[in-house]
């Protein structure tokens, strides 16, 4: 069993499930509505769980009647809360809409609560844990957060998943050992490939394994001497929850690296869960026990 700190946020998710994507100004009814706990990096401590590690979140928390939805949920996967920093607001909230014709989900995120402070960080003993992995957020904690852990546990591996431009998030880079892009992220740097946007990458990272996944078109990784790796997806045959499959995604890679697995195989292993994760709704379950 391996022991994982993971930075991240962990949300409220209320979920209308319509027909159809509505027209702005047009009023639909939703054939299922639902709430869950959500949250990129709650999903994927979630899945790391439920893969046999022992999992410690770090993240703001409330004490609000949602808030203990999330806290609970969060204990139901035996995941450990205690190094987590507590606000007295409302828990971030995700109203999403899913389209049952295709899985597509349109989120409208709310967030009132301050980001995780480094004060709470630095009460971690960072000695305890296999590996750290971070969202790419709150940039300027998150690099004290990470240089911390350079200079306490300089040989340890650490993964940054970005999955959205935040401005300065490049100086995140340089600490992490695995980085995982969202195919959002690219996009939003102007590329419609996964192989071009980690090669540009690469020119300005020099060390780190460099993943991107691309939805149904599968995921592709450069590893350190710039080998590149491809795996097709394993699509579902009948989509149900894309929610959390890339967290899905990024916890099965982790999982396989820890288990000393290449990147070649932990990639396919990575895209064979997140399939398996679109054929369901939610997270109950996913992995099926050894």
């Amino acid at each position: 069993m391996y022991k994982i700190l993971l930075s991240g946020i962990a949300t409220l998710d209320i979920i209308n499930v319509v027909n159809d994507y509505p027209q702005e100004d047009e009023e639909i009814r939703a054939i299922d509505h639902y709430e869950q706990r959500g949250g990129n990096g709650a999903n994927t401590a979630v899945v790391l769980s439920q893969l046999g590690n022992k999992v410690e979140f770090v993240g703001v928390l409330t004490e609000s009647s949602d808030g203990k939805k999330i806290n609970n949920d969060l204990l139901r996967f035996n995941i450990s809360i205690n190094y987590c920093q507590y606000d007295n607001g409302q828990s971030p909230t995700s109203y999403i809409t899913v389209n049952s014709k295709n899985g597509s989900r349109t989120i409208v995120h709310y967030r009132s609560i301050p980001e995780l402070g480094f004060d709470t960080f630095n009460k971690i003993p960072l000695s305890d844990f296999d590996w750290y992995h971070f969202e790419g957020r709150n940039i300027e904690t998150t690099l004290k957060m990470l240089n911390k852990i350079r200079h306490e546990v300089p040989h340890k591996p650490v993964s940054i998943e970005v999955e959205k431009p935040r401005p300065g998030i490049e100086q995140l880079y340089p600490y992490a050992n695995t980085i995982l892009f969202s195919r959002h992220y690219a996009n939003a740097c102007g590329f419609s490939d996964a192989e071009s946007f980690l090669k540009e990458q690469r020119k300005h990272i020099s060390l780190a394994i460099l993943i991107c996944a691309w939805g149904e078109l599968g995921a592709w990784a450069l590893d350190e001497k710039n080998t590149l790796y491809y795996s097709k997806a394993y699509p579902t045959d009948n989509i149900v929850d894309t929610l959390g499959a890339g967290d899905t995604f990024n916890a099965a890679i982790i999982h396989s690296f820890l288990n000393g697995n290449d990147l070649s195989s932990s990639l396919t292993a990575a895209c064979q869960l997140a399939g398996k994760k679109i054929g369901q709704s939610g997270f109950d379950k996913l992995v099926s026990p050894a």
